[in-house]
């Protein structure tokens, strides 16, 4: 068994020792330009186009990260990047959920204790108590029900939030009123009052966050937006942050990143920016899923995480 890899930023010399301790059968190495060798699996991110190109004897290509759209972006642009055929299998968690459990309960609850409104009033040294917030008029909607969104949602009822999901199809996920399709998006942002994305990036989807959303949300709703920056309309997010119709936005992702300099998010006094950390891959957890997946396919079983090409997740 043969497998290459290729990622711009991990350090490759780990990722062949971690699978070939998982995989001690297997030979295992780091893709250079004008490696043609034979290989049966590619970890990639990002790769470069002949890397792939006219491997069609592959049995499955693991993307190293939970979304596939940059992948898939470049087989849009250069097609033949992705061998017709070739399953292509994302990573499912791997310690992501968590991470993303994490991030989202810590920003809702900054928002539902108003602390950062409470930093604002320290700042002009102001002691002035505010009407808090009730659970019962604080209805969190997430964008995505996949396994991202269905994990943030779980821990948010846990917290004894009124959850509500919407997504492409529909979702059965406990204590969670699941809405589905376009039909039933204008009744899903009808009463939130703070609003996740975790979307997939698709041609769908991409730009769903714009002014027409933003007119459905309860007013002086707020907004976390953890999935990717294609899905946001900067200008319109700015338009409504300034109208009070959005009271404040916590991004991870951008169009653009790094975050220019010049960008006004950075001193927007509504917005809190992160760089693209709310739920990284993790190595270990990574390796052991991806292990799994390839001894499952080799046995002749599906993996976990195989991506549809056509919706793009």
């Amino acid at each position: 068994m043969n497998i290459i890899f290729y990622h711009p930023f991990f350090a490759a010399q780990d990722w062949l020792v971690g699978m070939t301790q998982r995989l001690p059968q297997a030979h295992i190495r780091a893709w250079q330009p004008g490696d043609n060798d034979r290989a049966d699996y590619a970890l990639v991110w990002r790769p470069p186009y002949e890397m792939l190109a006219n491997r069609g004897d592959l049995k499955g290509i693991f993307a190293l990260g939970a979304g596939v759209d940059a992948i898939l972006e470049q087989e849009r642009q250069h097609p033949g990047t992705l061998p017709t055929g070739v399953p292509l299998v994302r990573l499912e968690d791997s310690g992501m959920a968590q991470q993303m459990q994490e991030y989202a309960l810590a920003c809702v609850l900054r928002y539902f204790r108003r602390f950062d409104e409470y930093h604002v009033l320290q700042q002009q040294q102001r002691w002035l108590p505010l009407v808090p917030h009730q659970q019962s008029d604080f209805t969190i909607g997430i964008l995505g029900a996949g396994v991202l969104g269905k994990s943030v949602a779980q821990k948010l009822v846990e917290f004894g939030f009124k959850v509500r999901c919407w997504s492409r199809s529909a979702k059965q996920i406990n204590g969670v009123q699941s809405f589905a399709g376009n039909a039933q998006q204008a009744a899903f942002l009808h009463d939130t009052r703070l609003l996740i994305n975790l979307l997939p990036n698709t041609p769908e989807t991409q730009g769903i966050l714009n002014q027409q959303l933003f007119a459905q949300l309860i007013p002086g709703a707020y907004l976390l937006n953890l999935a990717r920056g294609a899905h946001l309309v900067e200008n319109d997010l700015l338009q409504a942050l300034e109208q009070g119709q959005i009271a404040a936005a916590t991004l991870d992702v951008f169009g653009q990143e790094p975050l220019p300099q010049a960008h006004p998010f950075w001193c927007h006094p509504r917005v809190s920016i992160t760089p693209h950390i709310s739920a990284i891959t993790l190595p270990e957890q990574a390796m052991n899923q991806i292990a799994a997946n390839i001894l499952a396919l080799e046995a002749g079983g599906p993996p976990t995480g195989l991506v549809d090409m056509q919706r793009g997740y």
